[in-house]
């Protein structure tokens, strides 16, 4: 499992990794019944607090993502990967109109939008 943390973001580390490991779900990188590293593990790797960890897990757990066995750790519980997905694109999609209203409201044209936004996307593959 992968994490890359970010200074640059305004979003909290625990956002950070549970956003993570939600696209890895999503895209199938890790499957139902994969384990994720333990609490400490993924604290130790990341140079975090094992509470920073344990409360991105512990929200991973109340949304379904992930399940923790007792004694064995934590895993990929077994789901829908299309309703996630689903999920997510309508997540994004109230976002999107979120932001056009807010460009409308300055202004902003849709090709100074779209422009924008494929700057911002280029820039964030860059990075991954």
């Amino acid at each position: 499992m992968d994490i890359i943390l970010r200074n640059e973001t305004d979003d909290p580390i625990y956002k950070q990794i549970i956003d993570q490991v939600k696209a890895q779900i999503i895209a199938g990188r890790l499957t139902a019944g994969d384990a994720l590293p333990s609490m400490r593990a993924l604290a130790a790797q990341l140079r975090i607090s094992v509470i920073t960890t344990k409360r991105a897990y512990e929200e991973l757990e109340r949304e379904g993502y992930i399940e923790n066995f007792l004694g064995k750790g934590c895993f990929v519980k077994s789901q829908n990967t299309d309703f996630l997905r689903e999920e997510t694109i309508r997540q994004t999609e109230e976002m999107v109109a979120q932001i056009c209203k807010k460009a409308r409201l300055c202004g902003l044209s849709a090709d100074e939008l779209k422009e924008m936004i494929d700057l911002m996307y280029s820039e964030e593959n860059e990075n991954d």
